[in-house]
């Protein structure tokens, strides 16, 4: 398979080095948001209520934390290891709010190699000022097989409003 922008393709447990490095770039985008609360049922007012967030610390709607958190893991799983990647341990701590229309670069940075195919990970999420938001440590267990596959195709989602 060719290495396009239509295909995933691993990297093994025995190609990764301690101190490669990896990014993976999303916008959050209201239909994001949206989605993240009916599909996780976080559905905290701070999330999607205007008016309740305009009263709140931050005063604007902001993401669910765990929006991050969830491009951590698809970082691990798309692009570094990348298929067949198993998650084992993920700590985060997160820095600052992140708002509509941000641009979140997720940056992954092999720390160490462990026995039994273990990779651990340093995990930092930063805006588009360059301001991070999130940071951790993953624990993944890297596949040994290299793999490239096409990308799955996803369903068509709509959103539609309820009054």
């Amino acid at each position: 398979m060719s290495d396009t922008l239509d295909t995933l393709e691993n990297i093994t447990y025995n190609e990764i080095n301690e101190g490669d490095t990896a990014t993976f770039i999303r916008t959050l985008s209201e239909d994001d948001l949206v989605l993240f609360a009916a599909v996780s049922g976080d559905i905290n007012p701070l999330h999607l209520d205007p008016e309740f967030a305009a009263n709140s610390i931050f005063k604007e709607r902001i993401a669910h934390g765990m929006w991050s958190g969830a491009l951590i893991s698809a970082a691990l799983a798309t692009v570094m290891p990348g298929p067949g990647t198993v998650y084992l341990d993920q700590s985060l701590s997160f820095k600052r709010p992140v708002k509509l229309d941000d641009t979140l670069t997720v940056g992954l940075t092999v720390l160490r190699k462990e026995p039994r195919n273990r990779v651990v990970f340093k995990c930092e999420v930063t805006n588009q000022n360059n301001q991070k938001v999130v940071t951790g440590e993953a624990k993944v267990i890297a596949p040994t097989e290299k793999v490239s596959l096409y990308k799955p195709t996803l369903p068509k989602i709509t959103i539609e409003a309820q009054n």
